[in-house]
Order: structure tokens, then sequence, then C-alpha cells
């Protein structure tokens, strides 16, 4: 076993044993197992804590966004060959969605610094058939959403959020992941900042028609059973998994802090010229750390700090190691040049970041980083 793993689950969920177990009973003895009380009660509770009036509960992160755009078709707002601007270093999810429904995904490169879509980048990527835009909330920090927000507008855009790993983000004035588009997909995955304990995810929005039509088609396009108004899939957040997240919601600032203090001691302490930090941002609320990436400036010189790292008993991971526009499912689909998103993929890594590493385990990290 890694002297310092990556992530630990088992020790992520420890604290929280006693109250799991009683969420569970609770299911349980309940007798109902899918969409009841607590699927309502963690809605509302979500809902309330990110500041939309809408909650829907799905079954992953991916069903969350498809559904979105699924609705928004069905809703006429969208339409079969629309294109969709998403980030050209996102997770597949996110490109998923967008092709999964027949719209076009058309990729936006970041910024080097942030590694969110860069809102320069957005009128180069526009185009006639243009119709949305999908930020991503990359790595847990919250896309530069004042001038995206603004692009949207002046180009007569919707807006949709890739809020898969920002759970708890928030800009100064209280304005959370999830509620500045028309609607928001999160995942709750284990790994998650907020995760359950198998899949489960979430849709958020302020628009009660795209909340109805998304709880429609989540459940087979039934808006009462046996009645079908519309071609649905089965995407349901179960009770179970409603009530672990229920239980732990209300720690999940308390976590996400641990993740800032964590952030702050890595691009304090580490002091490697071979190493590029983070940048941190200005309001600190903004970032809440799901993974914690660092750059190297090639990719030899990152695989070699991965091996390093990997003989001091460290484990890292890389987020992400082939960008959309490579992967063989999307062989012939994007014609562009993305060199930001390859040296990105070339060049990060990620190191261990959890809420519940201790400042011995951080030390390791740093030291070994320093010493490499």
């Amino acid at each position: 076993m890694a002297k310092v793993p990556f992530l630990d689950l088992k020790s992520l969920n420890a604290p929280y044993m006693d109250v799991l177990k009683n969420a569970a009973c609770s299911v349980v003895e309940s007798g109902w197992y899918i969409r009841g009380h607590f699927c309502e009660r963690f809605e509302q509770a979500f809902a309330e804590y990110c500041g939309v009036k809408y909650a829907v509960g799905v079954g992953n992160g991916l069903d969350a966004l498809t559904l979105i755009l699924r609705a928004s078709m069905e809703l006429g707002r969208l339409h079969e060959g629309d294109e969709i601007l998403v980030p050209s270093n996102t997770f597949i999810a996110t490109v998923l969605a967008v092709s999964a429904v027949g719209l076009k995904p058309v990729l936006v490169e970041p910024s080097v610094n942030t590694y969110d879509m860069d809102p320069k980048q957005l009128e180069k990527a526009c185009g006639a058939r243009t119709r949305a835009i999908l930020a991503v909330h990359l790595y847990g920090r919250l896309c530069d959403m004042d001038d995206i927000c603004e692009f949207a507008n002046t180009h007569d855009l919707l807006l949709f959020e890739d809020s898969a790993q920002a759970h708890g983000a928030r800009m100064s004035d209280g304005r959370c992941a999830g509620s500045f588009g028309s609607a928001a997909g999160f995942s709750f995955y284990p790994t998650k900042n907020l995760g359950a304990l198998g899949d489960a995810g979430m849709v958020l929005t302020n628009d009660a028609d795209i909340a109805n039509m998304v709880r429609a088609l989540g459940n087979y396009g039934s808006e009462r059973k046996y009645v079908n108004k519309f071609k649905g899939v089965n995407s349901r957040l179960d009770e179970m998994q409603a009530s672990l997240l229920l239980a732990k919601l209300p720690h999940l600032d308390e976590s996400n802090e641990r993740r800032r203090e964590i952030a702050v001691r890595y691009c304090s302490e580490i002091k490697n010229s071979k190493v590029i930090l983070p940048e941190i941002p200005a309001t600190p609320s903004e970032h809440v750390y799901h993974v914690f990436v660092i750059r190297l400036k090639s990719e030899e010189s990152r695989n070699e700090l991965q091996n390093f790292l990997s003989a001091c008993g460290i484990e890292t991971l890389i987020h992400y190691p082939i960008p959309p526009h490579e992967q063989e499912a999307y062989a012939h689909e994007f014609n562009g040049e993305y060199p930001i998103a390859e040296t990105l993929a070339k060049t990060v890594l990620s190191i261990p970041m959890s809420p519940v590493m201790t400042d011995e385990e951080v030390s390791e990290v740093i030291g070994a980083i320093n010493e490499f």
C-alpha cells in the first residue's frame, strides 16, 4: 500500500460511519427505495445549498448532462445538429453528453493559468449554428462566469454548467457552482467532494419546465405511471444514495476548507523550478480542489516525476492523459488544432488531495517533490 495514497475512500468516509449506517438502516426500514422521502429531502437540501429553485436526482453525472440537453431539445430550445461549446481539455463525459443527443460539440481551448475554458477563445469558436455553452468547472475551480455569462447573453446562447467537480465552489458574492446557467449537472461519484457510495447525480435549475422535463425523461419519459409521453430513460437517484448524501452534505464546506488549507501549503511550500503550480484564485472559495494539478515543462519530466513519487510511495494520477479530440471514439469529428489541450495532457500531474490527509502526509508529498 502506498505511503500516501492518491485518495483513501475508506478513510474519507470513516468519520461518517455511524451516521451513514443509521441512514442506510432508515432506508431499509422505510420499504421505499427509489424516488422517495430521502431523495426529496436531498433534492431540497442541495438546491437550497446551491441557491437554486429546483433539483432532480438522477443516476450519475453523465446522465445529468445528457438529460439537461435532452430536456432543452424537447422544449424546443435546442435542435439536432446545433453546436455546443465545450472545453477542449475536459473529461470525456462532457463531450459524450453532447453527442449522445445529436448535438455537435465544438471545442474551446482553456486558459493555461486556470485550466478552465478561456472566455477569450469563445468568439473564435462561435459559428452560425452555435446555440449554447457548456462550461466545466474543471478540477473544482469556478470558470470565469462573469465573462462567460456576458458572452452568452450578448450572443443569445444558452448556458449550462458541468459542475461534477465543483460542489460548493462559490464566488465572493455567494453565487455557487450550478446556479449560473439554465441548468447544471452534478456527479456524486464516490471520489467527488460530495461523494455517494455508488453512482449518483443531480440536475439543478431555476427553470420549472427543465426540472419537470428532466424528471419525466429520467423516469422512462413518464409524468404519470405507465403513461409515457416522451422516449425517456431510467436514470433516478435511489433512496440509499440520497440518504447517504443528505448525511454528508452538512460537512461539505468544512471538508472543502481543509482542501484549501492543503492547497495553500502545496503552493507556498513546493519549491522546485521544474514544477508549475496552479494559480490560486483571488477569492479562495472559488476553488474546492477536487484534484490538485501541477504541471511540468515536458512530458518526459512529468513521467519522471510520477515515477519518482511512486518510488517514494506517493500515488499520483493524470487528469487527463488523452484530450477528447484524440480519443478513438471522436477520431473523425474534430478538425481543428488544440495545442493547449494537447500540451496539458502531456504535462499535468495530480498529486494527493483529500480532506482526510494528515499534515504529515502533506509534508511527505511536498518533501518528495522538492527533492525531485
